[in-house]
């Protein structure tokens, strides 16, 4: 049986397109439940709806954290969600929300975890001025930006490298790495154990 996905945004939804690219294309296999946001102005909600998905957006300024998840928990039960797909949500999902679809959120971040995790990582490593920086593919659990690494790739930071030009060659990793990590885990190829390599 192929994996029913919900897939959540924050803003533009550049990852979640090329999510939505492959499943479209039968590169990745599963099915796409629907799109939801904390953001009703998110530009990502109409580039969803143009792949015939379902979205939704529940306001988590005006609804607050425990409606908001509450909303969207109902939401996800409702479509039979197998797993949720974080691609540029921009809010911390509570440790009871985390627990209900243990092993079974997916993140993905713009540096080399552990290092630079939460907000702007992809400056934090620029302004640090590090020489080498990544993405990773994580298992979301109840602490910011740590769980279980599923995949990372490097990324050497050119001599006079720009903020953008970083972002720019970030986000082309982003867009490979992701899918193929997914279709790995939905085949079972890599593990959904939260548990970590020699914990």
């Amino acid at each position: 049986m192929k994996p029913r996905v919900a897939i959540l945004i924050s803003g533009k939804g550049t990852n979640m397109l090329a999510l939505l690219r492959c499943f479209a294309e039968g590169t990745l296999p599963g099915e796409v439940a629907l799109v939801a946001t904390d953001n009703p102005d998110a530009p990502g909600l109409m580039k969803a709806a143009e792949f015939g998905v379902k979205t939704f957006a529940f306001p988590y300024r005006s609804m607050g954290r425990e409606a908001f998840e509450e909303a969207l928990r109902a939401c996800l039960t409702a479509h039979e969600v197998d797993w949720v797909l974080l691609a540029g949500f921009m809010k911390i999902l509570t440790p009871e929300f985390v627990s209900a679809y243990s092993g079974r959120i997916v993140n993905i971040h713009p540096s080399l975890l552990p290092a630079f995790p939460g907000l702007d990582a992809i400056g934090q490593a620029w302004r640090y001025g590090v020489k080498i920086t990544g993405v990773t593919v994580h298992l979301v659990d109840d602490q910011v930006d740590h769980g279980k690494i599923l995949a990372q790739r490097a990324l050497r930071i050119r001599e006079g490298e720009t903020l953008e030009s970083l972002e720019a060659r970030i986000h082309e990793v982003e867009h490979r790495l992701y899918w193929r990590t997914l279709r790995d885990l939905f085949k079972k190829k890599i593990s959904s154990s939260e548990r970590r390599s020699g914990a």
